[in-house]
């Protein structure tokens, strides 16, 4: 397992996770995650979070680092799962809660209420953002940040504002922001 990210905010900051050689495993890149984190801002207290297809699990790792209460980290691929299991053990971390499992599949069984959500899928699979999209939002707070990453543009749904968008080479990311319709 020679694939590591570095943690870079929070209390695990400078903490390595190592993660295996997998198809289509891309970690968000330190330049994007410390953007992010400055969207969310630096600290998310008390927040309950989602990490799908959290292949390394960078993103469900710094958040709890910045003092999410849970972090459910959600990936389809079994080594994966047990890196980031074995991640957990070594950084004992005991909030973040690892599913192997398709992403879909766990929102359909799953009734939790998430405040924030990393919607990160493989780059060969973009449309599963759609698919994610049209069973998630029984599972968002009101007022969820929603932080997505893509080869493409992404189109704002309903219930949905844009609250930022970038680009860094090919990966296009933003943050949105959930608001239910009866809570208006």
């Amino acid at each position: 397992m020679g694939n590591a990210v570095r943690i870079i905010g929070g209390d695990l900051r400078g903490r390595v996770l190592h993660f295996p050689d997998l198809d289509g495993l891309r970690p968000t890149p330190d330049r994007v995650r410390e953007t992010l984190f400055n969207w969310l801002g630096q600290r998310l207290d008390g927040l309950v979070c989602l990490d799908l297809f959290s292949g390394s699990s960078a993103l469900a790792f710094e958040a709890v680092s910045r003092g999410a209460a849970r972090v459910d980290s959600v990936d389809v691929n079994s080594k994966a799962c047990a890196s980031i299991r074995e991640n957990c053990r070594k950084t004992e971390v005991v909030n973040i809660a690892v599913t192997c499992s398709e992403a879909t599949d766990f929102l359909r069984q799953n009734r939790q209420l998430f405040d924030v959500v990393f919607l990160d899928p493989p780059f060969a699979q973009n449309g599963l953002i759609e698919d994610v999209l049209a069973v998630l939002t029984k599972h968002l707070s009101n007022g969820c940040r929603i932080y997505l990453e893509s080869a493409d543009d992404i189109e704002i749904p309903q219930d949905f504002k844009s609250l930022r968008v970038a680009k860094a080479g090919r990966v296009h990311f933003a943050l949105w922001e959930f608001q239910r319709q009866d809570a208006k």
